[in-house]
């Protein structure tokens, strides 16, 4: 009777895995944020080269960035948020603007 009991939890257990294993990631939303100094022409740059939007689209999130105070650029696994995140603030500083890229769970 004890290893009915075993065998139980054991398939318990496998079963638990099995379903953690399947869940899908957690995603999280990388935003730029406006600041008073970085040009629009350079967002615009950024849009397109790290999140490869065209040019009108990459407008448009700039004017959401310019007015609304910051724009999703896209919603992203851990991973890759992070990636971008830390691209575009490496991108930014090397060409000295104070463009400012986050992440937040989505």
């Amino acid at each position: 009777m004890g290893k009915t009991n075993d065998w139980l939890d054991f398939d318990q257990l496998a079963e638990e895995k099995v379903r953690d294993a399947l869940k899908p990631p957690s995603m999280y939303k990388v935003i730029l944020v406006n600041d008073d100094y970085t040009p629009m022409e350079f967002v615009i740059d950024v849009l397109q080269k790290f999140f490869s939007y065209d040019v009108e689209r990459a407008t448009q999130l700039m004017l959401a960035v310019h007015y609304q105070g910051k724009a999703i650029c896209g919603i992203f696994t851990a991973e890759v948020a992070e990636t971008k995140v830390a691209m575009v603030n490496k991108y930014a500083r090397e060409n000295e603007h104070p463009l400012l890229c986050t992440l937040e769970k989505a």
